[in-house]
């Protein structure tokens, strides 16, 4: 049984937090977070003169820093904060400094089972990342899309490996970006490079590559494809690790190429967001089918639904069904699931949460200052005065709702089987 076998699974509803206003010795409090089981609820608090501590239910840290931002918990449950203290930064968790002090630290990061955490840092204008408080051996003059593998076991970013002059256009030309792992350069440099991505298991790195100036690949383990294209997107690996593939961009339109030879033949306005489910046996992406037309996508066949913006493609775990988030322009959103809209629109919509063994399916939506959990297209029985998103037990037979409602924060355990 996994971590969420441990949890609270009572059907009902627990108060946690009877009221959020301010502790009596706070001058103020900002927006809280919630643990992932739903137990606690944090928020950064102004303790004092240049004083900032955590509130978590109705205690506080014992320690104080000077400054405290992008608080967040981490999947096992792990409370984590960027600290100021000395006019330096670390990353506090659950009031201690993780690592060393620096000049400045941002952009936490979490393994998949929050065991590992990872963070951009700057010291003496140059930067690098650290991995559970270590930072890598090397520090770059830039450093940009870092990535943390899902195991936790290893870091990678585009670093800027040659130094430019300003307005050196020809210099930029030849090239002066590569890959870090682990602080480890790869041999090569490249005009551009973004969002490096791991294998599942960590041991290899692809990356989007732009080689000419009007040419763009993927880089795999520093090995350009041999085909360039006139555009990529994000690639990502095949759960096995064998094989890449990436959206590309030739003669106008979109399509999917896989190791360098292309697997959808172009045809779309757009094509991003690619996802394997962990059986590797689907290939998912969110395309376009014309102009404004977008839409979820399965092994090249898409979904006749379509929207002018479409966001947070969600895959089931078994790879048979997604979610998507269709919306006009920032407005109208809908949750769509396998082709159907769900009924109503919403202000805004948050991404579909799927049940372990994909049967149940549920999402939070907000409109007019409202929250709502809605439940395999259903609404939960009351709205909330804000909430986040819902989880599900590991048997899919309850979902777990952390809300905050009339200025009391509350825990719910609903029954699936009523929706």
């Amino acid at each position: 049984m996994g971590r969420i076998s441990s949890w609270d699974w009572e059907i009902g509803q627990k108060t946690v937090v009877d009221s959020l206003s301010p502790l009596q010795e706070h001058e103020w409090q900002e927006e809280p977070y919630v643990s992932p089981d739903g137990e606690t609820l944090a928020a950064i608090v102004k303790a004092g003169d240049e004083e900032f501590t955590v509130r978590t239910n109705n205690e506080v840290w014992e320690s104080t820093f000077e400054k405290l931002w992008f608080l967040r918990y981490s999947p096992d449950g792990r409370l984590t904060v960027l600290a100021q203290q000395d006019m330096e930064w670390a990353v506090a968790i659950d009031g201690e400094a993780w690592g060393d002090f620096n000049e400045y630290q941002w952009e936490t990061k979490f393994s998949a089972d929050g065991s590992s955490i990872a963070a951009m840092t700057k010291n003496d204008n140059t930067y690098c990342v650290t991995l559970n408080g270590t930072p890598w051996d090397t520090y770059f003059e830039n450093a940009n899309q870092y990535a943390l593998s899902a195991n936790g076991t290893r870091t990678a970013a585009v670093v800027q490996v040659v130094s430019l002059g300003q307005a050196d256009i020809e210099g930029f030309k030849k090239g002066i970006y590569s890959v870090a792992v682990d602080g480890n350069v790869w041999d090569s440099v490249y005009v551009n490079l973004w969002t490096p991505t791991f294998s599942p298991d960590a041991s290899r790195v692809a990356a989007q590559a732009r080689v000419g100036i009007y040419d763009y690949t993927i880089a795999v383990d520093n090995k350009p494809w041999a085909k360039t294209f006139n555009q990529v997107w994000e690639p990502v690996f095949h759960p096995g690790g064998t094989s890449v593939a990436a959206p590309v961009r030739v003669a106008g339109k979109w399509g999917v190429a896989q190791d360098g030879e292309i697997l959808w033949t172009p045809k779309y306005a757009q094509c991003l967001y690619l996802q394997y489910p962990a059986n590797g046996q689907k290939l998912w992406a969110v395309v376009a089918t014309g102009y404004g037309k977008f839409t979820a996508c399965c092994d090249n066949v898409a979904w006749s639904s379509t929207f002018p913006i479409v966001t947070d493609l969600v895959v089931s775990p078994d790879g048979n069904r997604a979610g998507i988030i269709g919306s006009e322009h920032n407005k109208n959103f809908r949750i769509v699931v396998d082709n159907n809209a769900w009924a109503g629109t919403y202000d805004m919509a948050w991404p579909v949460v799927f049940s372990a063994d994909s049967k149940n399916c549920a999402a939070m939506v907000e409109k007019g200052g409202k929250f709502h959990v809605l439940i395999n297209g259903k609404p939960f029985e009351k709205s909330f005065d804000r909430a986040w998103s819902p989880v599900f037990s590991e048997d899919g037979s309850k979902v777990l709702i952390r809300a905050i409602d009339n200025n009391s924060y509350v825990r719910i355990v609903a029954d699936v089987a009523k929706y």
